[in-house]
């Protein structure tokens, strides 16, 4: 017992380490597994033997990685992405399989053998993409959803890949583990629905289960969940949770099919349970840390003498795979109209081989179709694939990406063919509205952005907009800012914001300027710089949701009403005085301690006020409105002669 407390230490502890380190220094928390693996396997020494047995315990985090993408996928979801799923999937795993079948026959491997090796290749790491894609917030991206595609055809293709391996099996290799079964026979036996059935009988039993799983999922699970939760345990819940993957991956290992294809399948039929984010929360969790391991012992799995034995060739293995399948799915992405840096995620992304080409492998070796001493060889080539991975994110982030901003910045502005009497620089999901709403009733506007993806999206709605820094007091000239009535800035960079502000308000002073805040200290910032309306962005609908929320505790609608429009009366006699003592503090952060204190003594009459507002004698009437006491206006007007002396720096 000593000794798996001990292993377990280590392993924690590796992780514990290696991952901050690695997040820190933006590898991405699959590389640092990987690292932590490789420092306490062969490095150090730490580990040893028992990788590979816990290799097989871990590879169910890819098992329940699977079962929660599952949940994510409604059958309608897979139905709507059909296309890309059968079109950029299928093909991407088609041509692979070939074109490396193709070059190994070449270089005289059996067909058999390089058949399953194109299968093994054509897969990519499920684990490292959707977990980097995540952490990274490219899952919404186009290359993302594409990427996602194409893995999730993969990971459905593993089923006929499994049922295929064997009929690959090489006498020679099955000659000689005849010799080995008797031996292999003393010992126990995994155990098997399928053993010594005929061909339909497998079939038949193979059916029953997926039945069996869809069927249950649909009509059994329910009933189950509500029970359960009934009880008001939650680790019960989280029991019935791992009892129900770890059943469905049992039930398929019994019928000789991929565990983490059966969960997956699991997953895609309680998409539409009303349970699934109970499922989620619960699965989470043990998906992680298992994930971790899995990862730490694909690196401390690694024989190094076997990698400086024949360096070379896995190298050129390693270099040769990913190349052919960034080939395969570059080409793929011009054919499926993937534009910009999405194609060059989509083909980064993937070019690597996958955590189930070790399952393969060791599939094809235990069935006899691929050799032990190919297999050492294959199992580096995948795992120094997924070594490279993050290194490829890496290289998009830094070399792809601002390759393209940078081409979409260097985009020479368009030429503005007409003015008006608004000028709206920003046309984001603010600047949208307030554009809508002017042309709306007939008002000509002059909009600017600088962002060319976010032009051409407006222009695809017939929203006619120009590409160009508003900025540029050429741009401003040309759109006509000296006839101009109102400037709407509404752009995404504060800093910018406020430098635009500055220098209309100097140069054009009869300009009236409508400016978005960011927050509290950039609202002052756009006032100090001249703006004469400022608003901040969520102001609006915070106040909107908190006045919903008093309703939906009980207070009446008119009376919330009321109470909303308080805050906000007292709020804005507020506004001046903070203004003041952020305006005239002199140090770089002007939320000194002074401004503090204020804002907290102004919080304070604030809550005073309305809770005498919410007990004033007319409080019950629906229809009386009461104002704000005069015990508001004596504190405003103490600390506004505190207020009046210069505010000191500290």
């Amino acid at each position: 017992m000593t000794s798996y407390f001990i292993q377990a230490f280590i392993y924690l502890c590796a992780a514990v380490i290696a991952v901050p380190i690695a997040k820190r220094l933006g590898l991405g928390s699959v590389l640092g597994y990987l690292i932590a693996g490789v420092v306490i396997g062969p490095v150090v020494g730490l580990v040893g033997a028992e990788t590979l047995a816990i290799q097989h315990f871990a590879e169910f985090g890819v098992v329940m990685m699977l079962f929660l993408v599952g949940l994510e996928l409604e059958p309608r979801m897979l139905w709507d992405m059909r296309h890309r799923l059968l079109g950029l999937g299928g093909l991407q795993v088609g041509l692979t399989t070939a074109i490396v079948m193709g070059i190994a026959i070449a270089f005289g491997v059996g067909w058999t053998i390089a058949l399953a090796v194109g299968l093994i290749f054509s897969l990519s790491s499920t684990a490292i993409v959707l977990q980097t894609f995540n952490e990274k917030g490219l899952s919404k991206t186009e290359g993302g959803r594409n990427a996602f595609s194409v893995l999730l055809f993969q990971d459905i293709a593993v089923i006929p890949m499994l049922a295929l391996i064997p009929l690959l099996a090489l006498p020679e290799l099955v000659e000689q583990a005849q010799q080995l079964m008797q031996q292999a026979a003393e010992h126990h036996e995994d155990l098997s629905l399928v053993a010594g059935l005929p061909g339909w009988g497998y079939t038949l039993v193979v059916i029953a289960a997926i039945a069996s799983v869809v069927v249950g999922g649909h009509y059994l699970s329910r009933p189950l969940f509500r029970f359960v939760a009934a009880s008001g345990v939650r680790e019960i819940f989280t029991a019935t949770a791992l009892m129900l993957v770890i059943g469905i991956a049992a039930l398929m290992s019994l019928v000789g099919l991929s565990p983490a294809l059966g969960t997956f399948l699991a997953g895609v039929v309680l998409a539409n349970s009303e349970f699934r984010h109970e499922l989620e929360s619960n699965i989470e969790p043990f998906k992680g840390l298992l994930l971790g391991l899995f990862f730490i012992t694909v690196g401390a799995g690694i024989d190094f003498s076997v990698l400086f034995s024949q360096l070379f060739l896995v190298l050129g293995l390693t270099l040769g795979v990913m190349l052919v399948k960034a080939t395969v799915l570059f080409a793929l992405a011009l054919i499926f109209r993937v534009k910009g840096s999405d194609r060059y995620l989509l083909t980064l992304s993937l070019a690597q081989a996958g955590e189930f080409g070790f399952v393969l492998l060791s599939y094809s070796s235990q069935n006899h179709v691929i050799p032990a001493d190919i297999a050492q060889v294959l199992a580096l080539v995948v795992a120094i694939s997924m070594f490279l991975t993050p290194g490829l994110f890496i290289f998009f982030d830094k070399v792809v990406l601002p390759r393209f901003e940078d081409q979409a910045n260097d985009r020479e502005a368009d030429t503005i063919d007409e003015t008006g009497s608004v000028i709206i620089a920003g046309i984001g999901r603010f600047g949208q509205i307030v554009n809508r709403l002017l042309v709306a009733n007939g008002v000509k506007t002059v909009v600017l952005d600088h962002e060319a993806g976010q032009i051409d999206n407006m222009r695809a709605i017939r929203i006619k907009s120009y590409f160009g820094d508003a900025t540029r007091p050429d741009l401003l000239h040309t759109a006509g800012i000296e006839d101009a009535k109102l400037l709407v800035v509404a752009i995404d960079d504060p800093e910018r914001a406020v430098e635009l502000v500055h220098y209309v308000k100097h140069t054009y002073p009869k300009v009236r300027i409508l400016a978005r805040a960011y927050d509290r200290g950039h609202h002052y910032a756009l006032r100090h710089a001249g703006a004469d309306y400022m608003i901040s962005e969520t102001y609006h609908s915070a106040l909107t949701l908190g006045t919903q929320a008093l309703k939906d505790l009980g207070i009446h609608p008119f009376r919330a009403e009321q109470l909303r429009e308080t805050f906000v009366e007292t709020e804005t006699r507020s506004k001046e005085m903070l203004y003041q003592a952020w305006k005239d503090n002199t140090e770089d952060s002007k939320f000194n301690a002074t401004y503090r204190d204020l804002f907290i003594q102004l919080e304070e009459a604030l809550s005073e006020e309305m809770k005498a507002e919410r007990h004033s004698k007319q409080a019950s009437s629906e229809r009386g409105w009461t104002p704000p006491p005069k015990g508001y206006a004596d504190v405003i007007e103490v600390l506004q002669q505190d207020t009046d002396d210069p505010m000191p720096n500290g």
